[in-house]
């Protein structure tokens, strides 16, 4: 089974029924994978998520009201996270551990503090703690005045060739499963998650109190040209957190990850089996 051809399966919970689908092996502690600003399970990157299923149970899906999903997109970073915790228990999870991408990676930092019973370890790609740097909506504007062929491409890599054609290599594979895609996500999203975002953004907390609470093993992951969320939200999230490590891939932007995808599985594969 891989990302391209797994069936989508849907879990109702009260009048929410959420979209999600299920790969690797039947035992293992699940990686459960939150996506990014606007994303849904088929904005992941069969590469990485192929891969990584190889060893142990992967879960995408969709939250509240994106993609295949019901409900109304909430416009809090918190809302998000429980609701992504109450699909993770509604599951019968005992215990996860999480792969954050962009908007996911905040919603794992609340999801580690709150629910510390739920959650092991974290993967945190391309995010920002509460009161970091962000450009969301000037970085968003300019890739889409670019007129590229996919906004992924000047939104997710730097403009070097190395890296765009990295990119183009990406969107062939995220755009390869043909049935039961995900409808793109429209304004009912995306207005309520830049609200989100921002407002996490623009919260100052003191003493960095969030970081300071994540208790799990981390593994922060950036790219060292990220426009959207500049990298020094990185290492300031690295330096806070008490048991992180960082790693910075070279010459990409926002979608690191996804430039680097054989050597992200690795480091992951590290991490989380250490």
């Amino acid at each position: 089974m891989s990302l391209e051809t797994a069936k989508t399966e849907f879990l109702g919970i009260d009048d929410v029924r959420f979209a999600f689908r299920r790969l690797g092996p039947a035992t293992g502690t699940p990686l459960v994978l939150l996506q990014h600003f606007t994303g849904t399970m088929d904005a992941w990157d069969p590469a990485v998520v192929n891969a990584l299923a190889q060893t142990r149970p992967v879960v995408v899906f969709d939250n509240l009201g994106v993609g295949s999903s019901t409900g109304r997109t909430p416009d809090t970073v918190e809302q998000m996270a429980a609701d992504a915790g109450t699909f993770i228990r509604g599951l019968g999870l005992a215990r996860v551990d999480l792969l954050g991408f962009s908007l996911g990676g905040m919603l794992a930092q609340l999801l580690a503090v709150q629910q510390p019973d739920l959650i092991g370890k974290l993967i945190i790609a391309g995010a920002a703690p509460r009161g970091g740097e962000e450009h969301l909506m000037a970085v968003v504007e300019d890739a889409f005045a670019q007129g590229a062929p996919d906004v992924r491409l000047p939104l997710f890599f730097t403009p070097s060739e190395m890296s765009q054609r990295a990119g183009r290599a990406f969107v062939a594979r995220a755009t390869a499963r043909k049935q039961e895609r995900d409808p793109e996500s429209g304004d009912d999203v995306s207005e309520p998650q830049a609200k989100a975002i921002i407002g996490w953004c623009a919260r100052e907390e003191e003493d960095e109190a969030t970081l300071r609470s994540i208790r799990q093993p981390a593994l922060i992951v950036h790219g060292s040209d990220d426009t959207m969320f500049p990298s020094i939200n990185a290492y300031n999230m690295f330096k806070a957190i008490p048991n992180a490590e960082l790693i910075l891939y070279p010459d990409s932007g926002h979608g690191a990850l996804f430039q680097y995808p054989e050597r992200f599985v690795a480091h992951c594969r590290i991490f989380l089996d250490a």
